[in-house]
């Protein structure tokens, strides 16, 4: 299941009530309500998404359906599948972060794998294959030995259009072939209303970049041209392009890596904090000089002010653990709907408040 940040003032239900003119968000996003799951005869559908699984998938069948989060706005959705006996489970999930990036979401996953199995646990696949019949359109990984031996895990990863697919399936190692089984089954059987959205992505690649500047950012006003349409971070998705390590933010929670596109040291800094989308971007400001702090949620994006320069490492860990007193309120907000609709609020989001 995706974790979500303990810093994050993110939760909309909790943000309303901080941001300027919150009644007017709130009835904007309730015009924008869908239901989360339709459920058919054989399948069950992401309303919103258009995106459909059988409900009994090799082994597998659907057991129950709903909203991890954000209840109601049908961004961030869940179905389990179970083995008859309970021992294989499956999580298919269909989400809208505002920043959807497959090769991250397998990223970050991986990383939250390996730390909470152990260090017994191997990687043994990673690598792109096909979803909903079209090559190199997921990223497949399997995991052997977790759990000090006990458990095999797996799990699938898919971009269409604004939404990120991710599947989880975990067993006994003595029924590593229902796992496996349960994956290949669920990504082949994935079926889209357009399979068109469908990205090409491959796991993301990282090397290091040079020696970064050194020294804190300055934070001054938001940039003002930022718009609910102009929140797009200009970075290379999918692995399309190498990423490089900038830094390493060591914070209360764990420890974060600062990327960047390689060869462009001025360009475009992110922070991926968690498995669901979570992710700090500061992105060059479009007027003036300086660059802009977005954090990119699940259905929702927070628009802080325009810093000097690209903050330190220390700087961000005090940015992610709600600690540095420059950020402690969004200028503005922007709630998208699961129809891909964008409200933005502007006005003072306070970061203590909300979390």
């Amino acid at each position: 299941m995706p974790k979500r940040a303990s810093f994050l003032f993110s939760a909309l239900a909790t943000a309303l009530c901080c941001v300027a003119t919150p009644v007017v968000l709130a009835q904007e996003i309730a015009a924008d309500t869908v239901e989360a799951w339709t459920p058919g005869d054989t399948a069950i559908r992401a309303t919103a998404a258009g995106i459909s699984l059988p409900q009994t998938v090799a082994s597998l069948s659907l057991t129950k359906s709903g909203e991890v989060s954000n209840g109601g706005r049908a961004v961030d959705n869940y179905a389990q599948y179970l083995s008859e006996d309970g021992a294989v489970q499956a999580t298919l999930y269909v989400y809208l972060p505002t920043y959807a990036d497959a090769s991250l979401a397998a990223y970050m996953t991986d990383k939250a794998i390996m730390t909470r199995f152990g260090t017994q646990t191997r990687r043994t696949a990673y690598a792109s294959t096909s979803a909903a019949g079209k090559a190199n359109s997921a990223i497949r990984a399997v995991y052997d030995d977790a759990a000090e031996g006990a458990l095999t895990t797996a799990a699938g990863f898919v971009h269409a259009g604004r939404w990120i697919v991710k599947i989880r399936v975990t067993g006994p190692t003595a029924r590593r072939g229902e796992v496996l089984a349960g994956l290949d089954g669920m990504l082949s059987k994935l079926s889209l209303d357009d399979t068109s959205i469908l990205h090409t992505t491959a796991p993301a690649s990282f090397g290091h970049c040079p020696t970064a500047q050194q020294g804190d950012a300055r934070l001054n006003s938001v940039d003002p041209s930022r718009t609910a349409t102009s929140l797009d971070t200009p970075m290379p998705r999918e692995g399309k392009d190498a990423l490089c390590v900038r830094g390493t933010v060591t914070t209360a929670d764990g420890t974060y890596d600062m990327l960047q596109q390689s060869g462009h040291s001025d360009g475009t800094m992110i922070v991926p904090i968690d498995d669901s989308g979570t992710i700090l971007a500061f992105d060059p400001a479009s007027v003036g000089t300086g660059y802009q702090l977005s954090i990119h949620m699940v259905g929702q994006t927070d628009l802080y002010g325009v810093y000097d320069r690209l903050p330190s490492a220390h700087q961000i860990a005090a940015i992610v653990d709600g600690k540095d007193p420059q950020t402690a309120q969004a200028e503005a907000t922007v709630a998208y709907g699961a129809n891909g609709r964008a409200t933005m609020v502007r006005g003072k989001t306070s970061v203590a408040a909300a979390r």
